[in-house]
């Protein structure tokens, strides 16, 4: 349960930074409005707030975390960008999140 609850919150916190993102990236890029920077900042502290909920050291959290974003990154360039993700980019972010299973639930002695 542990696994799956560390996996959703990681999650929704790459959307929350992703969102908080892409947001300044629509009024920067494609011209968009100015107010689209309100609930970008706003997702940007919802990300940094989720970041902390989690309960081991926030190296390791932040450590961990890269591999869910590139997963979830991945997924947001199919989704929302609507480019298909190429092999690579599938395997890349397997590996991603391998590495995150790896930093986050391998037994701790001590």
């Amino acid at each position: 349960m542990f696994e799956l609850k560390t996996i959703a919150l990681f999650t929704v916190t790459a959307i929350a930074e992703i969102v908080g993102c892409y947001l300044p990236y629509l009024w920067l890029k494609q011209d968009k409005s100015i107010w689209l920077l309100i609930p970008a900042a706003i997702s940007l502290a919802l990300f940094a707030w989720l970041l902390s909920l989690h309960p081991t050291s926030a190296g390791r959290v932040y450590a961990a975390y890269g591999g869910v974003y590139v997963f979830v990154a991945i997924l947001w360039l199919w989704k929302v960008d609507g480019i298909t993700p190429t092999t690579w980019d599938i395997v890349g972010s397997f590996v991603a999140v391998t590495g995150m299973a790896i930093i986050m639930f391998a037994p701790r002695g001590g």
